[in-house]
């Protein structure tokens, strides 16, 4: 593996991956519901906007129906109307996990993942599994009951998309990204959901220092259980991959394989990112437009590709058209960050990541 002193320094791909996350869920949000916009009909829609190869945010819809079907979000999200991000669970929970290390520290434990959550996230900026553990933190439920109790999602995405924090404060370390990414997930997740989390850690954290996409994902099963159905579908894409198959042959082969989880459970929409990294071949550009384009999850798996593809570029060479109207400006629901800079949480990220714990 090489040596982070040999390409962008540790700040730049620090704010890298917090540019990259922004605009990946950027991008992926006015499509984001897996069921109504397929990997068929985004394209169809790029077509007839006449924007393939896709390598700036969505256009704006040239059909009324397609309009009427993007979520209501979408005209801040469109290219040429984006000033600053909108506000999006996909970087409120990277915002609370800095939060999260910078209050707790590394030995963080779970229970403390549950007190802030209550503390600065509002209950209705949660779905899925995060409302289920939430109302169980509310009943004073403790981990890990908080991730079973009555909760039917407990493999689905949510966990991934909290883990970038981690990885981007453990550069070079998989291994510790993935257990403080586990020590946060248990708090809702159980199984592939956890699995998720630590695999999109250990992702992101091998990314400053591998040489490739490749090496990056390699390093990144390494820290789940080989025999789980999160590991055997990342190696699946991997395979079809290295047998030449094109980028819409190996999802379609393996969107038939993880037919019946549905659109926001962990295993498909891995797949799916897993496949735009690799077919994305190290270009930020190409990356995050063919993760979107991939459907299911779109923002979550946008952010997750824009985070690891930010940090291998670093931020300086994500091109302009995704980062200058971001104009360097969050909105989050989380108390007492909204509308704080781009650059200031990532300042602050590099401080903990240079600290070590």
């Amino acid at each position: 593996m090489s040596d982070l002193d040999s390409g962008p320094d540790l700040a730049d791909r620090v704010h890298g991956g917090w540019l990259g996350r922004i605009a990946g869920n950027m991008l992926g949000k006015p499509v984001e519901q897996g069921e109504v916009w397929t990997r068929e009909r985004i394209d169809r829609y790029l077509r007839r906007a006449d924007a393939l190869p896709l390598t700036d945010y969505l256009p704006e819809p040239a059909d009324p129906a397609d309009a009427a079907a993007l979520r209501p979000e979408w005209r801040r999200c469109v290219r040429g109307r984006v000033h600053g991000s909108c506000r999006d669970d996909d970087v409120d929970y990277a915002i609370l996990g800095l939060h999260l290390l910078e209050t707790h520290g590394f030995g963080f434990s779970t229970e403390q993942v549950g007190d802030l959550w209550l503390l600065g996230l509002p209950y209705r900026q949660t779905f899925t599994a995060e409302r289920a553990a939430y109302r169980n933190l509310a009943n004073g439920l403790k981990p890990p009951l908080t991730a079973t109790y009555d909760n039917p999602y407990q493999e689905w995405i949510g966990a991934l998309i909290r883990a970038d924090v981690h990885g981007w404060t453990c550069p070079g370390d998989p291994r510790r990204a993935a257990s403080l990414a586990r020590r946060d997930a248990v708090l809702s997740h159980t199984g592939n959901g956890v699995y998720g989390a630590m695999w999109a850690a250990a992702l992101i954290s091998a990314a400053f220092t591998a040489p490739d996409v490749r090496d990056a994902l390699e390093s990144a099963l390494a820290v789940i259980p080989a025999s789980s159905r999160l590991a055997r579908t990342v190696r699946r894409v991997t395979s079809l991959h290295e047998t030449g198959l094109s980028w819409e042959q190996t999802l379609g082969t393996v969107s038939e394989e993880t037919a019946g989880l549905g659109w926001i459970h962990t295993v498909p929409n891995a797949a799916v990112l897993t496949a735009g990294l690799l077919y994305g071949d190290g270009d930020f550009s190409r990356t995050v437009a063919l993760t979107v384009r991939g459907g299911l999850d779109t923002d979550s798996n946008g952010a997750t590709a824009g985070s690891v593809a930010g940090v291998m570029t670093g931020a300086a060479a994500i091109p302009a058209q995704w980062t200058e109207p971001l104009q360097d400006t969050v909105r989050s629901a989380v108390f007492g960050f909204d509308g704080v800079r781009i650059s200031a949480l990532a300042e602050r990220t590099v401080r903990l990541a240079t600290a070590g714990g």
